[in-house]
């Protein structure tokens, strides 16, 4: 299925099994706003949870907070937000269409390395087993070449943005013959900078109210408390305060279904370390993060780093984990070492010390930080798109089935009587009643047995369990895998256990 007709089925799925609505869709919406619906909701927090046990319940010098989204507007002048959070964009002159000029730039550098990819899958293909891929791509010329360009315009686009040289970042793509995605147009404007910020106002009336944001990020939570959290938690060095919330972005170009919304939430943990250790830790935290999102199962195929050419203006290194979308290969988590650039800043501007003292080194200093960010929302939606699938199955027929890791998915297990009558209905709503204190469950009776199994399996539940005639017997019922399709009759008594099982932390993030 061409990837297109993927991200499609995937909108239009999310809508019609209650994950995703449009905001206020009676009202014609609002672009790149989204409502997480009934179902939705359960695997968004469910993502959530997943995240926050391995950070801060198998960590246990990393604890959690909630800080507030209004926040004292000093904190983001301190942060650089005010002169400095922009993005480069430019517009078609005949589309009318707007797009981040370093975006285009960096999708144009995506299919020079899938080139690259190809001739490497070509020469894998040809050459089997004996297959040197290290060697193959510093000595195949095509390879050498392909990768010698993206490096090359990667480096040209990050020294033009970092020097502000915004029309060097112009005259890139058009040197380049990079046209609008949809019109075919090379017909640009200037690149300008546009600042994101959500701007709003606090007080009684207009005349003497304060100047707020909305926060366009919820590190700086972190930062404004690390040394109520350190004193009060009685924290020592390294440690870590891990926050979930929303953030809000004034995005231009926001497109891509949940991909890039105004209005998203963010997981991240910033991670105090000594000065001078923050590399060990930076690489620490790609390599565990990255084995966190290998275990969900989606494939570790479908996951590369990306190391920033252009860093941000606190960080001295920086790097992405991609994930691969339906529209590519794009940026799912973030992780940087930001030295101690946002203590020191807060520390100007507040007047206030924000160090920690080392009874070993017997002396104050400022942490440095390794930070971990990721997009709830990018998660959600990877999750989900991978998780959709159209399966040929033995006797010709096909069925659309959410195969979500069982871990997060909304509902765990339906539950149907096989008839309306005989009092199977009875039966099935007792187990409903004894299963709901530990698991989400859902009673299903609407229509023929087999249409029930294929509108679960499309909804993403891991097991359906029917009761029948044999039920009232012997207490035992049919409980079906959604991913293999297998049926196997358990006692009522031993339901709990096996979704148990199925869902037990331990197994998953061990």
């Amino acid at each position: 299925m061409a990837n297109d007709d993927l991200f499609k089925k995937v909108v239009s799925h999310a809508k019609e099994y209650g994950y995703i609505f449009a905001s206020s869709e009676i009202y014609d919406g609002l672009s790149a706003v989204y409502d997480y619906a009934q179902n939705g909701v359960e695997l968004k927090k469910n993502i959530r949870e997943y995240w926050w046990r391995s950070m801060v319940f198998m960590h246990q010098n990393i604890v959690g907070i909630d800080a507030a989204i209004l926040m004292h507007p000093t904190t983001w002048k301190a942060s650089g937000h005010v002169d400095a959070f922009n993005d480069p964009l430019i517009d078609n002159k005949d589309s009318k269409k707007r797009y981040r000029a370093d975006v285009l730039i960096e999708d144009y550098c995506e299919k020079l390395n899938t080139k690259a990819q190809k001739e490497i899958a070509k020469a894998k293909k040809r050459f089997g087993d004996s297959f040197n891929e290290e060697e193959f791509v510093t000595t195949n010329p095509r390879v050498v070449k392909y990768k010698a360009q993206q490096k090359d315009i990667l480096a040209r686009m990050a020294q033009s943005l970092d020097n502000e040289d915004l029309a060097d970042v112009k005259l890139l793509i058009e040197e380049l013959g990079i046209a609008d995605p949809l019109s075919g147009s090379k017909n640009w404007t200037d690149v300008k900078q546009f600042n994101l910020m959500f701007g709003t106002k606090l007080g009684a009336s207009a005349e003497t109210a304060t100047d707020l944001f909305l926060r366009p990020e919820t590190a700086q939570g972190i930062f404004v408390n690390f040394l109520n959290v350190q004193k009060t938690g009685r924290m020592k060095i390294p440690f870590g305060i891990a926050q979930t919330g929303k953030a809000f972005r004034n995005e231009i170009v926001a497109r891509q279904f949940i991909f890039r919304m105004r209005e998203f939430e963010q997981m991240e943990m910033q991670f105090f370390v000594k000065p001078g250790d923050e590399m060990k830790w930076y690489e620490y935290w790609k390599e565990t993060r990255l084995k966190w999102h290998h275990s969900l199962g989606l494939g570790e195929e479908n996951y590369r780093f990306h190391d920033h050419e252009k860093l941000a203006h606190y960080a001295n290194a920086a790097s992405d984990i991609e994930f691969n979308f339906p529209f590519g290969f794009k940026e799912l988590e973030g992780i940087h070492s930001r030295t101690d650039f946002d203590l020191k800043a807060h520390e100007q501007h507040s007047g206030k010390k924000l160090q920690f003292f080392d009874h070993e080194q017997n002396k104050n200093y400022v942490p440095y930080v390794v930070e971990t960010s990721i997009g709830l929302d990018r998660m959600f939606l990877a999750i989900f798109s991978k998780s959709l699938k159209e399966e040929t199955l033995e006797d010709g027929s096909s069925r659309v089935v959410l195969k979500l890791p069982s871990i997060v998915a909304p509902v765990k297990a339906a539950v149907f009587p096989l008839v309306k009558k005989d009092g199977l209905q009875e039966i099935a709503r007792k187990i409903i009643e004894d299963l709901q204190w530990d698991y989400n469950v859902l009673y299903d009776e609407k229509d023929a047995v087999g249409r029930r199994y294929r509108r679960q399996d499309a909804l993403g539940t891991p097991y359906c369990i029917t009761v029948d005639h044999q039920t009232k017997e012997d207490q035992t019922v049919t409980i079906r895998d959604r991913d293999t399709m297998k049926q196997e009759r358990i006692l009522i008594s031993d339901i709990s256990n096996k979704i148990r099982n199925s869902i037990a932390y331990s197994e998953w993030l061990s």
